[in-house]
Order: C-alpha cells, then sequence, then structure tokens
C-alpha cells in the first residue's frame, strides 16, 4: 500500500476523532472566555499557559511554539510583565540570553479561575482506576506529541506562503 493510500477508519475510530475534535474546540473556547476574565489577549493567555507547561525558556523559543514572530513576543513579553505574569531574567549560562520566566501561580486570580475545573477535573480522575489512568494520560501525552507536529507542519506551510 503506497504512503498517500489510507486506512478506512472504522466507525469508533471516527467518533473517537469527533469527540477528540470537540474536547479542543472546548479547550479553546474554555481558554478564551478564562483570558477575556483575566482582562488578557488570547495569545498572551496561551504564552502564559505554554511558560507554564514548558517552564522559563527564551523568546526565541516562545516565538517557536507560538508561531508569533520575535517582534509580536517582544512586545507580548512586555505586556506580560507589566502585569506581572512573567520576568525577565538573564541566562546564567549565556549573558546575552534572556529567559522568560512565568509567575503564573503566583496570580491569585488566574489559580482563582482554574480551581473549578480542577476540581472538577479531580473528580472525574476519580471515577477511574490508577491502571485506566496511567493509559489515559499516556495517551494525552502522545495526543500532545502528535497536535504539535500538526502545528509545526501547518505553521511551516503558512510561513511558506507569506513568504512567497
Amino acid at each position: 500500500m503506497s504512503s498517500n493510500q489510507q486506512v478506512q477508519p472504522t466507525e469508533q475510530q471516527e467518533k473517537f476523532t469527533l469527540r477528540m475534535r470537540g474536547l479542543g474546540t472546548r479547550t479553546v473556547l474554555y481558554q478564551q472566555n478564562v483570558a477575556a476574565s483575566l482582562g488578557l489577549y488570547n495569545n498572551d493567555y496561551i504564552s502564559i499557559d505554554i511558560l507554564h507547561e514548558k517552564g522559563p525558556i527564551t523568546a526565541g523559543e516562545l516565538s517557536k511554539l507560538t508561531g508569533l514572530t520575535t517582534g509580536s513576543v517582544t512586545a507580548l513579553i512586555d505586556r506580560l510583565e507589566k502585569n506581572g505574569f512573567v520576568r525577565r531574567q538573564h541566562d546564567p549560562n549565556d549573558r546575552r540570553k534572556v529567559i522568560i520566566v512565568p509567575l503564573y501561580e503566583n496570580k491569585e486570580e488566574v489559580s482563582n479561575t482554574y480551581l473549578p475545573l480542577h476540581s472538577e477535573m479531580v473528580k472525574l480522575a476519580s471515577t477511574y482506576t490508577d491502571e485506566e489512568l496511567e493509559l489515559i494520560t499516556q495517551f494525552l501525552g502522545k495526543a500532545s506529541a502528535v497536535l504539535d507536529e500538526q502545528i509545526h507542519q501547518l505553521s511551516s506551510k503558512s510561513r511558506g506562503k507569506s513568504s512567497s
């Protein structure tokens, strides 16, 4: 079978991918509402979440992860720093580089906004065994990697189109 021929998905696999898309859509909508409730632009909030997940990174790395230009990321970091969501710090290994350090958890309004979702997710998780949670967690990690790869593919294509 050639690589561009695809195996016909089962009905269960189709249902699964539809639910995953629905979860993705709801996640985006939830994040937009959280951003609005905190008085932030959506890209700013997404960047805060990326920093929370990845930990301290350079502006260049944040630019790659968000798909924003380095100029846009600099302005974004300025806004986030002014509002106390991040701080700039010199890279101890390379003084020419600046690392963006998230101050996410120090912001009471952020933790208060997420607390209800966190509580409900813990409640949902408690309905599964440790073995089931291990499998679900493993799946979510792999699904995130698939999404990261798709984001990279799409952003590479769009960068190629905009430079032509």
